[in-house]
């Protein structure tokens, strides 16, 4: 029995090197088997000398020429070192003494998609899927898969994985790669039929019951993806793609006290990411538990500063508890990585909106006008202000502009009916509020609520009670 193996090893290596170097130099030297020379071309490959490899790939075919072993050794070498043509010419050799070596086709494959010839490619391998079976088989509808995801055929990269998995149903790298093709082609039906398949044969197999609840999910059947994740997790405790994957299918359908439960499992399983504490204070956030929220954010805001959105998702938490100075400072903190986003500009003229400071809050509602002319909440955001602050005249100014930006959302008719009121222009004023009726007539509270006084005008009054009976204007 060996005491040490791998010093053995060592040793008999550095022998047939002196014997191989003695070989080389027309020295005396002991009979090199084939098999030295393939130790020989492994260390040197090892090494990443390949043109000693390559040397000694070719002294070995000088005493063994008809070794298809030591021909496809070098092949393999002349492919590392750019010569394809050299190499299929050496395969075209090896194949005439051994054709049925895997290695053979997959050689050839390289070289022939080096050449930038993609059909030889494929060709060659669909001729090879004919002569192998069991795991030389599979290994070539990997490689295939391979050829097709280069050449970006994606549907044929997902029947070949459906194939690896039709032989063998367990096969952890099909498994995992099949998860991604089938949301990448949308082939979830498929993906489906397929793992269910699977899952009655291998009750067990929890990433089949993964890509099962995956494939519901690309299909938005939230509750049938996550009864498959919860299949998963009991197989695997420990799985904690499936338990976030589950948080999301719980954000979609809203529950959000369930979403938080899984994700902080997840946080209990791996190394704690930002998008998790992201994901756990958007639960939070939807639930209006704003402190618990802005705890999470934070988390996420420490393992990412320089992420504007996280500084402005606390923002938002304040906004909603009307503590307008704390979401300042951290809408301050998103606007030095990103100046001119639109909702930051948004977010802090309606905090300087509500802190009376008129000018500071036109001013960033007209940034984010300008980053999105077609969008009606900046505009509105922006009237909104100028009314009031009492800037009627530019209000009905900026009405018809809105008007002409956004192809004439009703919203703006409102708007622009409440600033010629405010200027004592009231036939033109309720011209344009019937306007807004004929387009938009729930769109109403937006004018009311710039002035509520505005319902003791008896010709507003009449409008709305001629509304109300659905007669039209």
């Amino acid at each position: 029995m060996r005491e040490n193996p791998s010093r053995e090893d060592r040793e008999e290596l550095n022998e047939l090197l002196r014997q191989y170097n003695n070989l080389r130099a027309g020295k005396s030297h002991s009979f090199l088997e084939e098999e030295a020379f393939e130790r020989i071309i492994d260390h040197f490959d090892d090494c990443d000398n390949l043109n000693k490899a390559l040397d000694a790939a070719e002294t070995g075919l000088e005493y063994f020429p008809y070794s298809s072993i030591l021909l496809i050794k070098k092949a393999d070498l002349l492919i590392a070192t750019r010569h394809y043509r050299e190499a299929l010419e050496v395969l075209h050799q090896a194949e005439l003494f051994d054709g049925k070596d895997i290695n053979l086709y997959i050689l050839k494959t390289d070289a022939y998609l080096a050449l930038d010839l993609q059909q030889k490619a494929v060709d060659i391998l669909e001729e090879a899927l004919l002569l192998f079976n069991g795991e030389e088989k599979i290994d070539l509808l990997f490689e295939l898969a391979d050829v097709y995801d280069d050449y970006e055929e994606f549907d044929k990269v997902f029947d070949c994985l459906t194939l690896i998995l039709e032989q063998e149903p367990t096969n952890e790298e099909a498994l995992y790669k099949i998860c991604f093709w089938t949301d990448f082609t949308g082939r979830n039906e498929e993906s489906i039929r397929l793992h269910q398949k699977i899952i009655e044969d291998y009750p067990y197999c929890e990433l089949a019951w993964f890509n099962l609840a995956a494939a519901y999910q690309g299909l938005k059947l939230y509750e049938k993806a996550i009864d498959a994740y919860q299949y998963a997790v009991v197989i695997d405790e420990k799985f904690d793609y499936a338990y976030r994957n589950m948080g999301d299918a719980y954000i979609r359908l809203r529950k959000y006290k369930d979403a938080i439960e899984v994700l902080e499992k997840v946080l209990e399983l791996t190394r704690p990411e930002e998008v998790i504490y992201e994901a756990i204070g958007h639960c939070y956030q939807r639930l209006k538990k704003f402190a618990q929220a802005r705890f999470n954010y934070r988390k996420a805001s420490h393992m990412n500063p320089d992420d504007s959105k996280l500084h402005y998702k606390i923002a938002l938490t304040y906004i909603h508890e009307q503590q307008w100075e704390s979401a300042i400072k951290q809408l301050e903190l998103a606007m030095r990585i990103h100046r001119n986003a639109p909702e930051y500009n948004l977010a802090m003229g309606e905090c300087a909106l509500q802190l009376g400071k008129y000018k500071e809050a036109i001013q960033y509602f007209s940034i984010a006008v300008r980053s999105r002319q077609r969008n009606s909440t900046a505009w509105e955001a922006l009237i909104r202000c100028l009314y009031r602050a009492e800037y009627f005249d530019e209000a009905a100014r900026q009405c018809i502009a809105a008007l002409k930006a956004t192809e004439g959302k009703p919203v703006f008719y409102f708007l622009y009916s409440a600033a010629l009121f405010a200027l004592g222009k009231s036939k033109e004023a309720l011209l344009q509020l019937q306007n807004g009726f004929t387009k938009a007539p729930k769109l109403v509270k937006k004018f009311i609520e710039l002035n509520p006084a505005i319902l003791q005008n008896n010709h507003v009054v009449d409008i709305l009670a001629r509304y109300k009976k659905g007669k039209k204007f």
